[in-house]
Formats: structure tokens, sequence, C-alpha cells
């Protein structure tokens, strides 16, 4: 069985990228197919055979912008020579779901959501990249174009995986198909990490993380960009002067940081390995956004730490409330604030968290992958018999 991996584009190594990771420690010798890719901050892709569009790959190392490549890639995915595969198995938020794939070949998609800038994100592509006047209007014009696309290139799917069930209800309604939940998966290196000896954390020294965060602290992590609401927790922290580290960066950093009063703290960029520790250190991860599944709670929770997040999106799959951390009604300063006092009340059992997150283990993951392949494969031998 010839198998190749399908990604929208490898510019990180995000959420999306540790799918595609986690594929190709199963199939090692598969080549990965995208349209751009960026090899120095891969991480454990570093190794893998990744192929990308020759012309896309030139425009995006002299822009490094691959969102402005956005429009050109339906035609460049399309073009994608999958001839002798097998089976195709893409890893898809945006366009690489959209391969055209040989005759008797079996395409699955791991669906992260339905494509994001063209059905839940217009305004926040507009507004990140200042779009004005014409320019905006031709966007918005492309954007409507991806829409079309998007719905006839869901049709050549022949079987989707929906990373929860919030991109699950998205992808019945958008595209109207069926799908199975398989949540995205958390490193063994974080079900690793030393529990404190009581149900208080410790402070983490994290080695490369350029600053060590003071104890006790709260933790929010993950892309600095407005729609993810940090702003919300930062006001929240100066309110009640209560020390919040914020780890990441992103278009947003320069607003956030002259919000922050001097109980916010900014990490930038912390190393995958310091991770662990940082989470393991917090006294609950705040999670305000809404995302589609969000692999930022479960590995906090792998880590034994509890979870006060907004109450919509994927998170819904992963938090047991009082058990495993809070959820927040509404995306408010005051919500969080009245959250905040509730933890302040509960005590939470770490050891619990970490076993309730081990379903989200990526053993576990790699595991539901090959059985759904698996059935893929032998339910369209069958059908072509």
């Amino acid at each position: 069985m010839k198998l190749a991996l399908i990604a929208d584009w490898l510019t990180t190594f995000g959420g999306a990228e540790h799918v595609i990771a986690a594929f190709h420690e199963l199939w090692p010798t598969s080549p990965v197919l995208t349209t751009v890719a960026d090899p120095r901050r891969l991480g454990p892709l570093s190794d893998a055979d990744i192929r990308t569009c020759p012309f896309l790959q030139t425009v995006f190392r002299l822009t490094h912008r691959h969102q402005l490549l956005l429009p050109l890639m339906p035609r460049y995915i399309e073009r994608m020579d999958l001839s002798g595969y097998d089976v195709i198995l893409s890893s898809s938020h945006a366009v690489a779901k959209g391969v055209i794939v040989p005759p008797g070949s079996v395409h699955i998609c791991y669906c992260h959501t339905p494509m994001r800038y063209a059905w839940e994100m217009e305004e926040d592509y507009l507004r990140d990249f200042r779009l004005r006047g014409p320019l905006r209007k031709r966007v918005k014009s492309e954007l409507k174009t991806l829409r079309r696309w998007d719905l006839s290139n869901a049709k050549r799917v022949d079987r989707f995986i929906a990373n929860s069930t919030e991109t699950q209800r998205r992808i019945q309604r958008i595209y109207g198909r069926k799908s199975v939940v398989i949540p995205p998966p958390v490193d063994a290196k974080f079900f690793n990490q030393h529990l404190p000896a009581t149900n208080h954390p410790t402070t983490p020294r994290l080695r490369g993380a350029g600053q060590q965060p003071a104890t006790p602290y709260f933790l929010a992590l993950g892309r600095l960009v407005p729609y993810k609401r940090f702003d919300l927790l930062v006001e929240l922290a100066n309110r009640r002067r209560f020390r919040l580290i914020l780890a990441g960066s992103g278009s947003d950093e320069r607003r956030l940081r002259s919000l922050a009063g001097p109980t916010v703290t900014f990490l930038g960029r912390v190393p995958d390995e310091a991770l662990p520790q940082l989470y393991a250190g917090a006294e609950a991860l705040l999670f305000p956004q809404v995302e589609d599944a969000g692999i930022v709670p479960m590995e906090a929770q792998a880590c034994g730490t509890p979870v006060i997040a907004y109450a919509k999106g994927g998170v819904l799959d992963v938090i047991d409330p009082g058990k495993t951390g809070l959820l927040v009604p509404e995306q408010t300063v005051d919500a969080f604030a009245q959250a905040l006092g509730e933890f302040r009340i509960e005590r939470f059992d770490r050891s619990s968290i970490r076993e309730s997150a081990r379903r989200f283990h990526v053993e576990r993951f790699k595991e539901r992958i090959s059985a759904e392949v698996e059935d893929a494969v032998q339910r369209r031998g069958s059908c072509m018999k």
C-alpha cells in the first residue's frame, strides 16, 4: 500500500503539524506534499520527505507570508501528482483536502475545520492584514471564490475525520458529510512531566525560555493574535493583580504589552522541551478563545494542570467541569473573574486530571488513525470487486 500525506502548508510547528508528525511516525517513508514549507521550523518533521509547489515556495521565500498565497493555492493543490498512491491522507484546515486523487485510490481527510478564512474568520483575515479599499474588495471576492471551491472539493473526500465534536458539526452543516471524531494527539513528554507532591504547583526553571516566572501564576499560551482574546486576560490580571504568564508571539503582541500591568509577564516563544514544566508549574491554564479543538488545553491537562476556558468550541470535548477544570459561560472579563473566584474554592486532583487526559495520548491517536485507514481501504477494496 503506497500512502501520501498532504498538508495545507508547513510554515511552523503548531497543532496541525503535530498531526502530520504523528502520521509521519506511522508511515515514515511516505512523502509529505504541501504548498509551502519552512524546514527550519518543523521539529520532528525535519527528516520527512517534504515536497512543495515550486512557484509558491519561491514566492514564500521572498514574502514569508503564506496567507498572501491563499488565493493561488487551490490551482496548485489540484495539480499535485498523486499517481501510483493507493491512499491519500490529508490534514486540512484550508486547501489540503482539495487534491485530486487517482481513480481507485481512497482519500481520507483529517479535518481541523472547514476552511477558516472562507467560512469562520473572513473578517479576522481582513483585519490582520489591514486591508482597505479596492484591495479589501478584491480579497473578499477571492474568499467568495474559495468558498465555492471548498464546497465542491469536499465531495471528492471519501472519509472525513473531525478533530472535535464542534468540527464534526461544521462538517455536517457546511459540507453535508458525516465524520468520526478523533481528538488531536498529545505528545508523550507531557505525560512524563513530574507532578508536584501536592496539588499545589511549584516554581519551574525554564531553561532557554528567557525568564523564570514567579509562583503562583496563571498561564495563557498560543499565538498572540486578536481573535484569541488574550487582551481579556491582561485586563483581568490588571484588575485582580494576579501573576499572568503569556507564552507565545504574534501580531497582537505590541498592543498586549501596551495594555499589560506589572503582574503580566511575556515569555515570547517557549522551546518545546520547556513547555511541560511551564504547564505543570501553573495554577491553571486560562483559555479565553474559541478553537476548533485546541491542543493547548489537552497538553495542560496531560501535565495535571486544570483549565479555565470559555465554554465554546472544541474545548467542550476536553474539560470535565469541576474535575479537570471550569467552563466560563461568557467571553468577558467579569465572567472570567467570577470563574477565578470559584477556582480558588475548588480543589483539583492533578493525578486525576492527567489520567483523564490519557485518552488524548499520541499512541491512542495513532491506533485510531491506523484503524480508520485500514477500514477505509478494506471498504474501498470491497466496493471495487
